[in-house]
């Protein structure tokens, strides 16, 4: 084993045994039997450890949805990737505490990773017409949502002590994000008006228009129908009169 996994494999255990999650650089090379000088050489200060032992641990998280499959619904997809998440939270609580501490400047490449998984299935849904956001804007929503859930149940876990509460905020959030038919389908949200119909089209639009290779539009053509249709994707609708008469009844 090389002198810098060795150092990984003893932080990531230190990391996990203790009380609060945080380990002493010091106390990190007392037990892997090596000098400061070596940890710093291979990982630069103490911030870059913490940051290269989340992806140390995240990794094998990360690998099953590397290597899965897609189902042929990805509002599915998205339902058992937030359950995973909170799962692996509730699993890992230090290490996940520790990828998502407001202390660490720079974010670990596995919380990057991660967030793109999730902006792929949304693409997909996006692509079916089920998503009345652009994906981009979803993936905030959803995974702000995601890690705040999982942060209180491992964070406060004699408050939130009912695990249920993560599936009736999933089924909020997705019910935000996704189109009401679908939503109404999985029992979370209404049925589509005109308001959520305009920017779930324009959703589905851009992405197929990103898939396509043969448009039949000019770059400048393509580059100004995106920024049109990201911003009908991202800019609430209001129906005819709601200036006037209020929310529209349906």
């Amino acid at each position: 084993m090389s002198t810098r996994a060795r150092i990984l494999e003893v932080a990531a255990r230190l990391v996990a045994e203790s009380p609060n999650g945080d380990v002493s650089t010091r106390a990190v090379c007392d037990a892997a039997q090596v000098g400061a000088p070596a940890l710093y050489r291979h990982f630069g200060d103490k911030e870059g450890l913490l940051s290269a032992v989340v992806d140390y641990g995240f990794d094998k998280y990360l690998e099953t949805k590397r290597q899965r499959a897609p189902e042929d619904d990805p509002i599915e997809d998205l339902r058992k990737g937030w359950d995973s998440h909170v799962e692996f939270a509730l699993d890992n609580p230090n290490l996940y505490r520790l990828m998502y501490s407001p202390a660490m400047r720079t974010p670990p490449a596995a919380a990057l990773e991660s967030h793109e998984i999730l902006t792929r299935d949304l693409r997909r849904a996006a692509a079916d017409g089920k998503l009345r956001l652009a994906p981009e804007a979803a993936a905030q929503v959803v995974m702000s949502a995601n890690v705040g859930v999982a942060l209180m149940l491992v964070a406060r876990p004699s408050t939130f002590t009912d695990r249920d509460t993560s599936r009736r905020v999933r089924d909020a959030v997705h019910a935000t994000v996704l189109t009401p038919d679908v939503a109404a389908e999985t029992g979370t949200g209404a049925r589509a008006t005109s308001r959520t119909q305009l920017p779930a089209a324009a959703a589905q639009l851009n992405v197929l228009l990103g898939r396509s290779a043969e448009s039949g539009l000019s770059t400048a053509e393509v580059a100004l129908m995106t920024e049109w249709l990201r911003r009908l994707s991202t800019t609430p609708t209001k129906s005819p009169g709601s200036e006037t008469s209020g929310d529209d009844p349906s």
